[in-house]
């Protein structure tokens, strides 16, 4: 069976320096699996190059057997990723993000129904009409899942997804990051939160200094 996220002889240098160091592994669908590491461990590099907005020094990139770079429109299909410090758009509002991501998508069907619901789950209904600028940061990064979750997708990746989130809005996560996972998601996540490994029956992959250590 096709992973659902490959990667092969990955690495990303800056000069000498090894922000990741050469590394393979693989994820298939139906599970999770948690980053950890302290700050500057190359959490973020990995993901970043996993979701192609950093070019990695070497090595290939699959999703749901697409290349990355060499079929990148197929790959992104299959893809969603929400950063630490998610950016938007200034002139769009929350609900204008999402209705530019589903039509991106080709997920216009039934948007309205499952947009009002994200938002609702994740208590940004009433802001919806708001510019993100406007948003406080745990409401940014909600913004962020919700524009992940409006369209259909084979792997996600998320880096650091409760920093910043109230204690509802964590229940909320966990629990469709377990809903995900039994429709046949991949994820990929990174946290500071070693129990989380345990509370969602994760793979535990750990980083230091570039260095990726499969399931530490």
């Amino acid at each position: 069976m096709t992973p659902a996220l490959e990667a092969r002889q990955l690495s990303r240098y800056y000069d000498r320096y090894a922000a990741l160091a050469e590394t393979s592994f693989a994820i298939s669908a139906n599970e999770i699996v948690v980053l950890t590491g302290p700050n500057g461990a190359g959490k973020s590099t990995l993901l970043l190059c996993l979701s192609s907005l950093l070019l990695p020094t070497s090595g290939t990139i699959q999703v749901g057997g697409y290349d990355l770079y060499n079929d990148e429109v197929e790959a992104k299909k299959r893809l969603a990723f929400v950063p630490d410090v998610p950016r938007y758009y200034s002139e769009l509002t929350a609900w204008e993000h999402l209705q530019f991501l589903a039509l991106a998508y080709h997920a216009d069907q039934g948007f309205e129904t499952r947009a009002k619901e994200i938002l609702g789950d994740l208590n940004l209904w009433e802001a919806r009409d708001l510019y993100p600028h406007n948003y406080s940061r745990g409401m940014r990064l909600k913004l962020g899942l919700a524009l992940a979750l409006i369209h259909p997708f084979q792997v996600l990746l998320l880096d650091e997804p409760t920093s910043a989130l109230d204690p509802q809005a964590v229940a909320y996560v966990k629990d469709k990051l377990r809903d995900l996972r039994a429709q046949g998601a991949a994820i990929l996540l990174s946290s500071h939160d070693p129990a989380i490994v345990q509370e969602m029956h994760a793979r535990h992959w750990h980083m230091d200094r570039g260095i990726l250590e499969l399931d530490a």
